[in-house]
């Protein structure tokens, strides 16, 4: 269920998925952040880090709980949206700055054919971010595509300043379609994982198979082939 709370402080408290109290995320949040200036740094930090230190990579994708946590995370090399969110939001809490993750429908116009066909669709209903409070407001940050990814397929490493919300580029740098936000699905103090869980069988019913998500490949290697066939 969606939170109805919306006090700073209550974004601040370990939870079951943002698992701010887990060893190996007080040791990333430190690492990266902690001996940063303000918590608009620390911030900054942690997004960059997130966004930049693990793949993006929504083939491989684990449902199951254990795999969920923020600090699953940090044993692999690569995430999709929610994971990375988490993350974010589970470190910055370790640091004293409120944390939540929010959801949106969106329609991803870098995904490759592979992915689409499997879907049957470009949108995808659950994707997920983080809003960290910052100098009195909630911030989105969205450190799903990492730094690598965006290079080679011509868009520019979506940014976040600790000021202003970073939400995903309309358009790459050639004016072609990116991304595209169709409607705004709330905020959560911890994952829902059932609701999610639920919503992506629903929503890919050829890849969800028994609660399981198949793709296999990669992803990064065929979104670039793709681009380079549409540019």
């Amino acid at each position: 269920m969606q939170s109805t709370q919306d006090t700073p402080a209550q974004y601040l408290q370990p939870a079951r998925f943002i698992d701010s109290d887990h060893p190996s995320v007080k040791r990333f949040a430190e690492r990266v952040a902690g001996k940063e200036g303000g918590d608009a740094q620390r911030a900054v930090a942690l997004f960059e880090a997130v966004r930049d230190g693990f793949r993006y990579d929504p083939y491989h994708i684990d449902l199951e709980p254990d795999a969920m946590r923020a600090s699953a995370l940090l044993e692999r090399d690569y995430g999709f949206c929610i994971p990375k969110a988490a993350l974010l939001c589970a470190a910055a809490r370790v640091l004293g700055i409120p944390s939540r993750l929010g959801f949106a429908t969106v329609r991803n116009h870098l995904t490759t054919p592979k992915l689409r066909r499997a879907m049957g669709t470009d949108i995808f209903p659950w994707h997920g971010f983080a809003e960290l409070f910052l100098n009195g407001d909630w911030l989105k940050a969205t450190p799903a595509f990492d730094r690598k990814l965006c290079e080679r397929l011509g868009v520019a490493p979506l940014a976040f300043d600790g000021r202003h919300d970073a939400v995903f580029q309309e358009e790459d740098r050639r004016g072609n379609r990116f991304m595209e936000y169709v409607e705004d699905q709330g905020h959560f103090a911890d994952l829902p994982l059932d609701e999610l869980r639920e919503a992506l069988q629903v929503a890919y019913p050829n890849i969800m198979v028994n609660g399981v998500w198949t793709l296999e490949g990669r992803f990064e290697e065929d979104a670039v082939a793709d681009r380079g066939k549409t540019t």
